[in-house]
């Protein structure tokens, strides 16, 4: 199996680390990933608004200079939305006890549920105060949003985190470090899904061509809400599926309990990205169905 398998590549989380007056400062792949994914977000949405033909009634929902406003407001959405979003999701307990913590963001933890549900608000609040059709405006981020993910998602492999079950299958990666390694029922050396990489392709890549190609060349964007529901329904699936092969957080697995199911009956049942998951996929094609049917009592 280990002759098969890949072992993990080199790799820093840390780009570069710069040291001024006894402070250092280090740029992380991760962080990166995420100013470089907001980059491209704004880019994609400029591109989107500067083109009236996609939209209802040949109308763009902003001009090509409120997207750079609503971008700072998506930033917040997605910090205190992520942060949150794991605190209450993943680890309730312990920041009840250690509620100092829960801020200090540089410690890690996101969760992708929390952050997409701080992009909702702040896509809801600066749709209100700017008067913008806010099913449309979402539709426009919906549809840059997917590079970001993907950049994500890579980003979480270089920092060999968040990987996958124990497999022997000729793509398992051989992660470094004593947590990667605790594998009870493998002798030797453990490779692992790298889920984060199924996740990239899943959720970043082919979710991306999805959205694109409806959007654009489909006509999508017409239909208000309509590229909102296939995102959220998109991610959904993605994440439901691959959490069959992810490891599930530390704090939900246990002797009785090893698969980590937040939710579990006799052996089975529903880790806590899947229970998450599902009420995205319910109300993503349940916003695609209604964007369709209002565009056809229109027709």
């Amino acid at each position: 199996m280990i002759a098969a398998a890949i072992h993990f590549p080199d790799l820093s989380p840390e780009i570069f680390v710069l040291s001024l007056g006894g402070f250092e400062f280090a740029l992380r792949w991760y962080a990166l990933a995420y100013i470089v994914g907001m980059i491209i977000a704004w880019w994609i949405v400029v591109q989107l608004v500067k083109r009236p033909a996609l939209w209802p009634n040949e109308t763009a929902p902003m001009t090509p200079k409120q997207p750079e406003d609503l971008l700072t407001w998506i930033i917040i959405g997605v910090v205190l939305g992520g942060r949150l979003g794991f605190v209450l999701f993943y680890q309730p307990a312990y920041y009840v006890e250690n509620p100092a913590q829960i801020l200090q963001i540089w410690r890690g933890g996101m969760a992708f549920h929390g952050g997409f549900l701080g992009v909702v608000l702040a896509i809801c609040l600066y749709s209100w105060k700017y008067k913008l059709p806010v099913l449309s405006v979402g539709d426009a981020v919906a549809i840059s949003a997917a590079p970001g993910l993907f950049l994500g998602r890579v980003a979480n492999f270089i920092n060999a985190e968040l990987w996958g079950r124990p497999t022997d299958l000729p793509w398992g990666v051989i992660f470094p470090g004593d947590a990667a390694q605790f594998c009870p029922d493998v002798a030797g050396l453990c490779a692992r899904h790298p889920s984060q990489l199924y996740e990239a392709l899943m959720e970043g890549a082919l979710l991306f061509a999805l959205l694109l190609w409806l959007g654009v060349r489909r006509g999508w964007l017409k239909k208000p809400g309509a590229m909102i529901g296939v995102f959220v329904a998109g991610y959904g699936v993605a994440r439901f599926l691959v959490e069959f092969v992810r490891q599930p957080d530390a704090q939900f697995v246990s002797d009785g309990n090893p698969l980590g199911l937040a939710l579990h009956v006799g052996g089975y049942g529903l880790t806590m990205g899947q229970l998450l998951s599902l009420p995205m996929i319910l109300a993503g094609f349940a916003l695609i169905a209604v964007a369709r049917r209002r565009i056809a009592q229109h027709a």
